[in-house]
């Protein structure tokens, strides 16, 4: 406290001159660097005020700190704009899966800077950045023996001649036998559902109805990573600041065993799967998604390794 009140009594002039920003900002050896991001809006909407206080705006807080304190900041974001959802809202707008992502991300970009949160780089995930690095990361699992594969259960629409999506499905409830609930879930029981469980399914682009087809999908082998995420876990738990709520979530994932997750969609609009016998899918949008945070970075610089690589600084 008598530290405070003797840098409060010096005044202004007592401050350090203030850092000047460097383009683009990158870790500075001897500096405390810090890198900061927020949570990738999804595009395929307008933002509201929940979306900017729920993450953006607590980050663009901490941002500004941390810029006050002198400390070399760096805080990006950016669209998330892969998966169903984006196809489902440009079938309903008429629109390409790129044009309707053109569209918000101009309207996303617009609100933030009207709000001024002070972003270093504002990107998308809809880049050759994007699908190179998320390439090379699945190349990486597969070669260490990461990866494996299985058959799945799912709807095709012959007229359409795809595989459906859960959004792409409705029908009767198995539970409850409300007539529209969709494919991953009814909305009057509330019940999760596996669409190929569905009675009467439609397809709701054609409103054929589609068949159950068997198709092959990679998977995350998370059993294999177990051992050694736990080991992890107990150390950065010991040396570092997680929550208690952090904690418990994480505990309760492996409570019970990891299972694998599948990585790969039968669909079109996303990153494309380098392996042959796959070509005709893409990545799931969570295995794609938190990739952004280094894609969007490494659109802002071609040295963004020294941010996502670098943890001695």
């Amino acid at each position: 406290i008598a530290a405070a009140v003797d840098i409060w009594a010096q005044g202004p002039a007592a401050l350090p001159p203030p850092r000047q920003p460097r383009t683009p900002v990158l870790p500075v050896e001897g500096e405390r660097n810090v890198l900061i991001t927020s949570a990738l809006p999804y595009v395929n909407n307008v933002p509201h005020l929940g979306n900017i206080i729920g993450c953006v705006l607590s980050a663009d807080t901490f941002a500004r700190y941390c810029r006050l304190r002198n400390w070399n900041t760096l805080f990006v974001c950016g669209t998330d704009e892969y998966g169903t959802a984006t196809e489902t809202r440009a079938l309903e707008e008429g629109l390409s899966p790129q044009e309707l992502c053109d569209r918000y991300h101009a309207v996303h970009a617009d609100v933030y800077a009207w709000f001024r949160i002070s972003f270093d780089h504002f990107g998308r995930t809809t880049t050759p950045q994007q699908t190179r690095i998320a390439q090379d990361i699945f190349q990486r699992l597969l070669a260490r023996g990461f990866l494996l594969q299985d058959t799945l259960e799912q709807l095709r629409c012959e007229s359409c001649g795809r595989y459906l999506a859960d959004r792409f499905v409705e029908g009767t409830c198995p539970f409850c036998g409300y007539a529209e609930a969709r494919g991953d879930q009814c909305d009057k029981c509330g019940k999760l559902i596996n669409a190929v469980e569905l009675k009467n399914p439609q397809c709701k682009i054609c409103r054929g109805t589609p068949v159950v087809t068997p198709t092959q999908h990679l998977f995350l082998d998370l059993p294999k990573l177990e051992g050694q995420l736990e080991a992890w876990l107990e150390r950065t738990w010991a040396a570092g600041d997680w929550t208690a709520n952090a904690r418990h979530i994480t505990r309760t994932w492996l409570r019970d065993g990891l299972k694998p997750r599948c990585i790969t969609r039968d669909l079109t609009w996303g990153t494309p799967v380098p392996l042959d016998g796959f070509r005709d899918k893409v990545f799931y949008v969570w295995f794609d998604a938190p990739i952004g945070y280094l894609s969007i970075t490494a659109n802002y610089t071609d040295q963004w390794e020294r941010w996502w690589k670098n943890p001695q600084q």
